[in-house]
């Protein structure tokens, strides 16, 4: 970071604008301005002319002097001025840097103010009048910089003028903010224009660097319009104004990019509208210093962020200008030495050759505490002894606050890597974990004894292997390695072949569950866990064998004993000849009969004939069926022909034989009762008091007994 010293002389010269002539005129003499370019300006009184030096290291928490000489020369018709200014104006950190003078009470003529936004010290009389230089003098001479921050850095510039602007060495030009409250872009344009500041002409101020910025931004009395504008071209940002005019800074909005310097705020430039002019940002709005776009206008509203608050002229660089003497400058630097990388480690023992660099003029010094201590070693570059530990080591730049650490690593190389075992086994190919161990470091897995490259890292290792197979391990600390690795063996061992099973058991039945190999020991998962190759089971379930051969490799086998029950029925379901054979329990392996020969996967049957027959169930697997239901089909002529050719002569109901108490009665369409028929007599020829009677439907009715439902229905008689 960077500190200038800014002093100002009488104001009364800021605006004195004359033409160039061969030599001084008298101050009362008319001056006139010289309409040709590149005119050179002359005073009525010869400006004053200062010198400092001082360019000097600084250690923070300390004090120094900002000058080591400083001198005013004037003319004699002046002796005096309203005040100097001294300012940090390169490298400011506000709240922390501070100028002041250090005996005040030596310098009754003179009294201090110091604004911290600013960096700024101006030096000025108790009673308002003017200062002489010589008061001037020799109170800037007792001017003293200090920090309070043990971890500051950088350069400082301290500039020194005794004129009211803001001075920077840098660019060797003025800035100064005019305040005014609600002017538009266009009228500070002129108004910074027709201002000179000792000669120099003024302008809407440019910003082509991050001091320059700071300084007319962070660091001003004041915020206000800059020289900027896209007007021309949207979105094209230039310098409008002064020696930098036609000088783009910035293209496009807010994501846009920088040519130049550009230090617009968060979101800015927004191109909203007509904003196409740059303004320095209100405090307290974004980052303090930034830039955003505005309206020539800017916000109409009183005290809003966004309403113009004044300008910045900036005064230097116009053509035939010669820089003013007005100000000078000085510069405190902060040493800083700032070490090299750290070595590479090294094994065991051995020494390092450290290097650093520092700041202009500081002398590197290294040293084996963090603070006080005398130094081992002066110069950029260090060689330790012989250390066979890790050791820190420090460097400073002549601030003993400042010290920076270095590192001289020491590693360690490991003892033999120790395997967790010689061998390791496994049951059938898959995921195998070894372990290997040392006293410091990892251990590195290689599948060769030599070279090679590693496969793992870490003291376990897990590969999936299908064969016998040797790794081996190396010991390793952050790059010392113990030169020998230890193999690590796996071997694998076959599995007992197992192959599952389903059987099927009749229910109330035994089968032999059989392991499937010989000369084995097993363990089943039966209640008592037999350890025998066979066992009886005589319920169904999920049975287990764990099958171990002599390697101690086991396999499990898995049987499933699907018990078949006996079937039972439930009862059988006739729907004229429709027949339905139901099952306490129905399941998959069933069949079913109605006359104990023909059997099928459905319990329907369809089309059984009349009479009686038995209803039966078994099991497909051949396991023993469940006792036969007996069930009468009663069939129903829908007709019948008593015309004695042998064929359909009578109407019978059939299987009616088989319920000794059923009784049918016959009625015509009229419902007079014409028959009825009785296990003595089940059949009807078609008479009436054996009178034939004629073609027609009758109408029955069946009461098998007092259990049953009456059935009812009719037929024809055809003839």
């Amino acid at each position: 970071m960077l500190l200038f010293l800014v002093l100002s002389f009488n104001p009364s010269h800021a605006n004195d604008k004359v033409k160039t002539l061969d030599k001084v005129k008298p101050a009362n003499d008319t001056l006139k301005s010289n309409k040709r370019k590149n005119t050179k300006t002359t005073f009525a009184v010869t400006p004053p002319v200062l010198k400092a030096t001082g360019d000097q290291l600084y250690c923070p928490l300390n004090s120094i002097n900002i000058v080591t000489s400083f001198t005013i020369s004037h003319d004699p018709a002046e002796l005096g001025t309203k005040a100097a200014y001294i300012q940090i104006s390169s490298g400011y950190s506000n709240g922390l840097d501070r100028i002041q003078i250090q005996n005040p009470a030596t310098h009754p003529s003179i009294v201090q103010g110091w604004y911290p936004n600013e960096g700024k010290l101006v030096l000025s009389s108790p009673t308002g009048g003017d200062v002489s230089y010589s008061d001037l003098e020799a109170a800037i001479k007792d001017v003293v910089f200090s920090n309070s921050s043990a971890t500051a850095s950088g350069t400082r510039t301290f500039s020194i003028t005794i004129g009211q602007a803001n001075y920077l060495p840098s660019t060797q030009h003025y800035y100064l903010y005019e305040p005014s409250i609600g002017i538009t872009w266009t009228a500070a344009k002129n108004a910074a224009e027709a201002k000179t500041y000792y000669g120099l002409k003024g302008y809407l101020a440019t910003i082509l660097s991050a001091d320059e910025a700071k300084l007319i931004g962070e660091q001003a009395s004041g915020t206000g319009w800059i020289g900027g504008s896209d007007q021309e071209t949207e979105g094209v940002w230039k310098w409008v104004t002064g020696p930098e005019a036609g000088t783009v800074f910035w293209n496009g909005t807010a994501s846009g990019s920088s040519p130049n310097f550009a230090f617009w705020n968060n979101g800015e430039p927004n191109q909203q509208g007509d904003e196409d002019y740059a303004h320095i940002t209100q405090p307290g709005v974004g980052i303090r210093g930034s830039w955003n776009d505005l309206s020539n206008t800017g916000s109409l509203t009183p005290g809003d962020n966004y309403q113009p608050k004044g300008y910045v002229v900036e005064y230097g660089g116009s053509p035939g200008e010669v820089p003013l003497e007005i100000a000078t400058s000085t510069k405190i630097t902060i040493p800083v030495a700032t070490p090299d990388p750290n070595p590479a480690p090294i094994c065991d023992s051995g020494s390092f050759n450290f290097t650093a660099t520092a700041t202009t003029g500081a002398t590197i010094s290294w040293y084996s505490d963090a603070t006080g201590g005398t130094a081992i070693h002066t110069g950029p570059s260090f060689t330790t002894p012989p250390i066979s530990t890790t050791t820190t080591y420090y460097v400073d730049a002549g601030c003993d606050s400042n010290r920076k650490s270095v590192v001289a690593t020491i590693n360690h190389t490991p003892t033999a890597p120790i395997a967790g075992q010689t061998t390791y086994s496994n049951c059938g190919p898959g995921p195998v974990t070894i372990e290997a161990s040392s006293n410091i470091g990892q251990i590195n897995w290689f599948e060769e004894a030599n070279g090679g490259t590693s496969v793992h890292l870490g003291n376990s290792f897990t590969p999936t292997i299908s064969a016998n197979k040797t790794y081996y391990a190396e010991a390793a600390n952050n790059g010392c390695i113990y030169a020998t690795r230890t193999p690590v063996n796996i071997e694998i061992y076959a599995l007992p072949v197992v192959t599952d099973e389903t059987l099927p058991l009749c229910q109330g039945q035994t089968i032999i569950l059989d392991a499937g190999l010989e000369g084995m020991t097993y363990l089943w998962s039966t209640s008592t866990g037999e350890a025998t190759q066979k066992i009886p089971v005589s319920k169904g379930g999920t049975y287990t064998v764990v099958v171990t051969n002599s390697n101690d490799c086991s396999s499990t086998k898995t049987i499933i004993v699907d018990e078949h029950l006996v079937p039972q029925i439930n009862d059988v379901v006739v729907n004229g000849t429709t027949v339905t054979i139901n099952l306490v329990k129905d399941e998959d392996y069933f069949e079913y009969s109605v006359n104990g020969n023909d059997f099928q996967s459905s319990n329907v049957f369809y089309d059984v004939s009349g009479g009686l027959h038995n209803a039966y169930a078994k099991d497909k697997t051949g396991c023993p069926g469940g006792n036969p239901k007996s069930f009468v089909v009663l069939v129903f002529p829908a007709y019948f022909t008593p015309n004695n050719d042998t064929f359909h002569d009578v109407w019978e109901v059939t299987g009616i034989e088989n319920y000794p108490q059923a009784q049918v009665t016959i009625f015509d369409r009229y419902g007079k009762l014409i028959a009825q028929l009785t296990a003595s007599k089940m059949s009807w020829d078609g008479t009436f008091n054996k009178v034939a009677l004629p073609a027609s439907d009758y109408w029955y009715a069946l009461k098998i007994d007092d259990t049953q439902p009456v059935l009812r229905g009719h037929f024809s008689l055809k003839r």
